[in-house]
């Protein structure tokens, strides 16, 4: 793959970089992103993958825009309220970057057909706002071995975290949060509030790190830190970062329950 006149001027900002120049922007055009949850995350994180030059988007939300969504979800405006969140954001990627190629979900995750969702990709972000949904995206990027990037926020802290659970060795996100919940949604913003700002803060750090894990084949980034789980947060500030190590009895990618 080689990038045109046009191509080589829209990306001449990472182009120039070192770390990303001509085989980055170009390997970016052939990965293929899967973007769950267009919410407080996926929003603003779409707007920057998008403008990575990332060839290939799914994006999966089966929630339609509401009027408290405006408040951080920086990809719709007060015309999109009522409309589905994936068919305005395709249409958002279309109009911003029409060489992209971009499908879209509008069905609810379920454990059933989440699998279909992710296989194939070359890394799956995750924004979504509840446990349940969250096990079942990890799970089947697990079974299909797909890297999986998790993000959340809440009120003024953000957490991202990058996992591998199909490799050896490392940890996938049911190794960190366990197997109690699965059937119960975390708190709502709704209930606990958020800062607009936080939500993007934790958005761009996510896109900053899917970059970073699409490209680690090339190594002009870094290593794709799987396992590490970083923890931002937005009233000191501060950036801090764990590590979680694979849990041999883990029900996903250990040996089970009882090791």
């Amino acid at each position: 793959m080689t990038l045109g006149p046009e191509r080589l001027d829209r990306f001449a900002r990472h182009i120039v970089l070192p770390e990303i120049g001509g085989a980055g922007q170009v390997a970016l055009a052939g990965k293929h992103l899967v973007l769950v949850g267009l919410g407080g995350i996926g929003s603003p994180a779409l707007q920057y993958l998008a403008a990575a030059g990332i060839g290939k988007l799914t994006l999966v939300d089966d929630d339609k825009v509401e009027v408290s969504n405006l408040q951080r979800q920086t990809l719709y405006n007060t015309r999109d309220i009522g409309h589905g969140k994936a068919v305005v954001a395709k249409r958002w990627v279309t109009g911003f970057d029409p060489a992209l190629d971009v499908a879209i979900s509008d069905r609810r995750i379920t454990a059933a057909n989440v699998g279909d969702l992710v296989a194939g990709a070359d890394l799956v972000l995750d924004g979504t706002d509840n446990f349940a949904t969250r096990l079942a995206v990890s799970d089947a990027c697990v079974a299909e071995r797909v890297p999986l990037l998790s993000a959340a926020v809440g009120r003024f802290q953000g957490q991202v975290g990058a996992f591998a659970g199909h490799l050896p060795g490392e940890a996938c996100y049911r190794c960190f949060v366990g197997d109690a919940f699965d059937a119960e949604d975390c708190d709502t913003c709704a209930e606990d509030g958020m800062l607009g700002a936080m939500a993007g803060w934790a958005a761009t750090f996510a896109a900053l790190q899917a970059i970073r894990v699409l490209l680690a084949p090339l190594g002009g980034l870094g290593e794709p830190q799987w396992g590490t789980v970083f923890l931002l947060d937005g009233l000191r500030p501060e950036l801090r970062n764990f590590r979680i190590t694979k849990d041999p009895a883990c029900t996903t990618c250990g040996l089970g329950p009882g090791y």
